[in-house]
Formats: C-alpha cells, sequence, structure tokens
C-alpha cells in the first residue's frame, strides 16, 4: 500500500507477525515443522522464546550449535513459509487492536505497519482483516527472507510525510524492532505477546509490556516527551 501524507505530532509504526498479528501458535507449528525439515527435534513455545532472534540464521545457529548450511537454510526456509501459510489462516488479530487503532486514529494521530512478512502476502491481509484504512503506509518484506529490520525502517519512514521520527514510536514483539526504532532515530516499545520472553526483551533497554493497550498508552508517553 503506498505512501499517504500526513501532519501528526505522534506515530506509531506497528510490527505485524507476533503484535497485531497473533500467529505465535502458527510460527511455533510451522518452526518445528521446518527443524523437522533437517532432522531437529521440535521445541516448545518457552525455548523458542528463549532463543529466537534476528537474522533468522542466527537463530538457527542458536539451536543447532552452528549456521546452517546454504542446503539446511533452503530446506528450513521452505518448510516453514509452507506450514506457515497454512497454519496462519486459523490466526487473528490480537485481542483489542481494532479499538486500539480506531481510538488512535479518532485522537489524530497517524500509525502505519512495518513488517519483514512477505509484502505481497502483507497487504491483502491487511485488508481482510477491514484495518486498511487505519494506516498511512504499510510495508512488508520485497527482498529475500531473514534480514534486517533496519534499513527497512528508515526507507519506511523517510517516505512518510508529516511525520517525525523523534515523535515516532515502534511497537513491535523482538528485539530487532528496538534495533530498527533506533537506526531510524525512534524509540519503541516491546511487547511479550510474540516470539520474544520477557527477560530477552527486557535486556534491550525500551520498555516492556505484556499488553498492545499498555504499549500504546507507553507509546503516548513517549511521544509526549519528545
Amino acid at each position: 500500500m503506498g505512501k499517504r501524507t500526513g501532519n501528526h505530532a505522534a506515530h506509531i509504526v506497528w510490527d505485524w507477525n507476533g503484535t497485531l498479528f497473533h500467529d505465535i501458535d502458527a510460527v511455533i507449528r510451522a518452526s518445528n515443522a521446518a527443524f523437522a525439515a533437517v532432522g531437529l527435534a521440535p521445541i516448545t513455545l518457552e525455548k523458542y522464546r528463549e532463543l529466537y532472534c534476528i537474522p533468522i540464521p542466527k537463530f538457527y545457529e542458536r539451536l543447532m550449535g552452528r549456521l546452517p548450511t546454504e542446503h539446511e537454510w533452503s530446506a528450513m526456509d521452505e518448510a516453514f513459509h509452507q506450514h506457515y501459510a497454512r497454519h496462519a489462516v486459523e490466526c487473528g488479530l490480537a485481542e483489542g487492536v481494532e479499538l486500539l487503532l480506531a481510538d488512535w486514529q479518532a485522537a489524530g494521530r497517524s500509525q502505519s505497519i512495518l513488517s519483514m512478512y512477505g509484502h505481497e502476502e502483507l497487504v491483502p491481509l491487511v485488508r481482510q482483516f477491514g484495518i486498511a484504512d487505519r494506516f498511512l503506509r504499510v510495508d512488508g518484506r520485497t527482498g529475500p527472507s531473514g534480514g534486517s529490520k533496519a534499513e527497512h525502517m528508515v526507507r519506511h519512514l523517510g517516505v512518510l510525510d508529516g511525520v517525525d521520527p523523534e515523535r515516532t514510536v515502534v511497537i513491535g514483539d523482538a528485539a530487532d524492532d528496538a534495533v530498527a526504532a533506533l537506526a531510524a532515530g525512534a524509540r519503541a516499545v516491546l511487547y511479550t505477546g510474540g516470539s520474544h520472553s520477557r527477560a530477552s526483551l527486557e535486556g534491550v533497554g525500551a520498555p516492556v509490556v505484556d499488553t498492545l493497550a499498555d504499549a500504546v498508552r507507553e507509546a503516548e508517553r513517549i511521544a509526549a516527551t519528545a
């Protein structure tokens, strides 16, 4: 979804997977299918959250004790996306998301989505949930999977007219969201409902919350102090 302009004091950049879209069950099932493709044992949600990091090959290195070979990476990547697509259809938005997005927009503030999920899959999904009009822009990944979010965040904020990075808060479920926010001159709030454990998120240095309602309240506070 393309560029629209705004003139807003505060802006939220939302992550999609594990944040607005509550897909952690699909992620675990797809991850275990990916592990099985190279002969690895399945892991629990708790273990996944303990080990998970970006870029994904580093996550696999934590799991395997070494970086995957090119063949292993290809096999795991293919299996993950195949099984994720199968299970994600059973997933929905996180609790209370529609009201949070509507209230933020009604208050005259702006918001957008930046995700490492494929752009061609992301945009129809956002439209399917009936929330596309809440956002100035929706951007998904257009290159290969497995990269960092930072350069995408810089580019994303750079094309949003009227959005000041210093009054922008990134809300996401991964440490990489905080790294990306810092790279773009924004700040972050991290949410425990997705891919990371609270302990791993707290090590990043950004505020950590257990609900998206708390994340929005924290974003309001942060933006007001900028």
